[in-house]
């Protein structure tokens, strides 16, 4: 499936399950969510992390409602619980699925994303490593010095962010020097296409979504 449909069909689904009350939806959505994962050969460690991580904000959500709400807050609560899930779940489903270089060729060659952005997004992803063990080189080295840099230290992030504007500088002069220009006409090695089946599977998700909002009886 083309990756920028898949972002098109889940951003959808995110927008129209934030405006229902319907839990049985939710947790549908949640089931499906797993299905596709597993069937994507996802370990199943990965998704008891997603079953966990998100139980706290779930909770507090739930414990807020009930206890601060109006009208109907059991129904409420639940549907907040639910609805946290149901966006993680269907969030996961294109974050863990989908490989952010197709993502960045799809949106650039078929949503006419300037290239640009496309580039930059896509070099600030494949810096995120080398960002990580820069700020482990930047703690280590300050306890050589008697420094203790902490997670919250703002020591660690303005050498951190010094080091990216360095690099910043670095990735800007060898994408010129490798031909890139601004708003100048490409052409692409690896081509990303929309086909019938993409816009299909997009239709068929939404118009099922629709059934499942307005014409299914859920309890």
């Amino acid at each position: 499936m083309n990756p920028s449909i898949k972002l098109l069909l889940l951003f959808i689904i995110a927008l129209e399950i934030s405006f229902t009350m319907i839990i049985s939806l939710n947790i549908t959505l949640v089931i499906l969510a797993m299905i596709y994962l597993l069937a994507h050969r996802t370990k199943l460690r990965t998704i008891g992390w997603l079953l966990i991580v998100p139980l706290l904000p779930a909770i507090g959500l739930w414990s807020t409602q009930y206890i601060n709400g109006s009208g109907n807050k059991t129904l409420m609560a639940w549907v907040l619980f639910t609805r946290i899930y149901a966006f993680v779940f269907t969030g996961a489903t294109f974050t863990l699925t989908t490989n952010i270089l197709q993502l960045a060729d799809a949106l650039e060659q078929n949503w006419h994303l300037p290239s640009k952005f496309a580039y930059g997004v896509l070099a600030a992803y494949n810096l995120v490593p080398k960002i990580q063990h820069e700020v482990q080189i930047i703690r280590t080295a300050g306890l050589m010095r008697g420094q203790q840099l902490s997670f919250w230290s703002p020591k660690l992030y303005f050498k951190a962010i010094l080091v990216s504007i360095n690099w910043s500088q670095n990735l800007a002069q060898a994408m010129t020097s490798h031909g890139f220009v601004e708003d100048a006409p490409r052409t692409h090695y690896r081509h990303s296409v929309l086909c019938w089946q993409d816009w299909a599977i997009l239709i068929i998700g939404v118009g099922l979504l629709q059934v499942g909002i307005f014409l299914v009886p859920w309890v």
